[in-house]
């Protein structure tokens, strides 16, 4: 059972890492997709093959195919991380690319506000000036006649409304301009949110967050991804065709017969030597083993006696 979960966990991983790879590698060599998709194919299943032959067979081959086979399960795996790491690549660039056009657009919109703005100052200003001149006239008490403050302040009649009506659109662009700025402004914080722990890795490692530092911090995490792909997908591979092996040793077997007469041999054996073993640093025992056992002066031991002798 764990020699399949092994088998499963090791094709998954390699087939999640090819598919990477086929689409980095494609988006390489963007002229010719179909070639890649399926020389990558081919490549990343001849690779698994190698893999697997070279632990099956490592014993039973020569130097030259041996050598050969390591080097190219070698390269291979670096052209599957290769693709891996221009797949995360492109990822990353494409969604950094929307986040800079939002960048750009609210550049320029703050450009276009303060422009409005300052037109809207310039009309204020020429208000403010009009109004001194009036209040001029009025400090000499110069209000009635043709030049006085009410005529004059008839006069700037029609130009009051101009500078009126160039302030009153201006402020109205402002507003729309504000609100379309809002709009890129929660947008691009949307996608900055994505790239939040990129942020947090950036400033831990790096102790800020600018773009350039954002954009290694961003390298490094997909470098480390690359490192641990295809690596374990061979790797896990490898470990199931150990485990594969274990399982179709055959086991040493013990044949019963050796089981049940070892002991009864041995057994005999051990009363044989009971019955030959001198005594010795202890006294002869007061009775006999047996009627029919004498003592040997000369071997100290008791032995049986032989037919018709007596004692």
């Amino acid at each position: 059972m764990f020699a399949s979960i092994v088998l499963l966990t090791a094709l998954s991983v390699s087939a999640v890492a090819a598919y990477y790879s086929i689409v980095g590698l494609a988006a390489i060599f963007a002229a010719s997709v179909i070639p890649v998709i399926v020389m990558g194919t081919v490549l990343e299943v001849g690779k698994l093959v190698a893999v697997t032959f070279l632990h099956d067979y490592w014993s039973r081959i020569n130097f030259l195919l041996k050598t050969y086979l390591s080097l190219a399960v070698v390269v291979l795996m670096f052209i599957t991380s290769m693709g891996i790491f221009g797949f995360l690549s492109k990822a990353h660039i494409e969604q950094t690319a929307t986040a800079g056009d939002n960048t750009l657009k609210i550049e320029r919109i703050d450009g276009q506000i303060a422009r409005e703005q300052r037109a809207i100052k310039d009309a204020e200003t020429v208000l403010l000036q009009l109004d001194a001149a009036v209040q001029t006239l009025l400090d000499y008490d110069r209000v009635r006649g043709k030049d006085g403050a009410i005529a004059t302040r008839e006069k700037q009649k029609e130009e009051r409304a101009s500078l009126g009506a160039i302030i009153a659109s201006k402020e109205d662009s402002v507003d729309k301009l504000t609100s379309k700025k809002f709009e890129l402004e929660t947008e691009q914080n949307a996608l900055e949110a994505e790239v939040g722990p990129i942020k947090y890795i950036a400033e831990l490692v790096y102790s800020e967050t600018s773009r350039t530092i954002l954009e290694d911090a961003v390298r490094w995490v997909i470098i480390v991804i690359v490192a641990v792909f295809d690596p374990l997908a061979v790797c896990l591979l490898l470990a199931w065709n150990s485990i594969h092996a274990e399982t179709r040793r055959p086991k040493k077997k013990t044949r019963k017969n050796e089981t049940a007469t070892v002991p009864t041999a041995s057994r005999k054996i051990d009363q044989k030597l009971d019955e030959e073993r001198p005594i010795n640093n202890r006294e002869v025992p007061n009775k006999p083993p047996g009627e029919d056992f004498v003592w040997d002066e000369r071997k100290k031991i008791w032995k049986k006696k032989k037919a018709g002798a007596t004692s």
